[in-house]
């Protein structure tokens, strides 16, 4: 029975780390792809209006718009692995929340997020912020997760209430 202190470097699999402003970009273009994907796919002929998936989603009542936000705080997470300012973390958190919410109420909401656009616009915010040298290095992580999270938690409550009122008409509509 033999130790070696050599290693068998073939069957260990190779990995690329990219180097820190390569890795940042391709973080900054999945931000982007995913804000063009949810606010910006198709444009709707005859307008200067683009659709995404965001208010397409909305049309599933109850959980598609919590499909489509959910999808969008991996643009918060991203911000969050960059380690931007928390006063942007904020502003991303507001952005979603008032996506959700306004969303959450059928045919206005569709209508209100083709119009804000909330992933766009964080990606915007993630691209500016990422971008400056004067950002801070170490963040509270706990305030992060703190937003992320009460962020969710009002997005998964203004479904849940929507959800609720719509049973309530339907029980009230099918007693009649």
């Amino acid at each position: 029975m033999g130790f070696s202190s050599v290693r068998d470097t073939e069957s260990e699999p190779q990995v690329r780390v990219l180097p820190r402003d390569e890795a940042r970009e391709h973080l900054l273009s999945i931000a982007d792809v995913l804000a063009k994907a949810l606010d910006t796919t198709v444009k709707i002929p005859g307008t200067s209006w683009y659709i995404g998936l965001d208010p397409l989603l909305g049309l599933i009542p109850g959980v598609g718009d919590v499909i489509a936000n959910l999808i969008g705080t991996v643009i918060l997470g991203i911000a969050t692995r960059l380690q931007l300012p928390r006063i942007v973390l904020a502003r991303m958190s507001l952005n979603l929340l008032i996506n959700g919410t306004i969303g959450a109420i059928p045919i206005v909401g569709d209508l209100f997020s083709v119009w804000f656009r909330s992933h766009a616009r964080n990606a915007v915010l993630l691209r500016e912020a990422a971008l400056k040298l004067d950002r801070e290095t170490h963040t509270d992580w706990f305030y992060v997760g703190g937003i992320i999270g009460g962020t969710v938690a009002v997005l998964l409550l203004a479904i849940a209430f929507i959800i609720w009122v719509v049973y309530k008409l339907w029980v009230m509509l099918a007693s009649l």
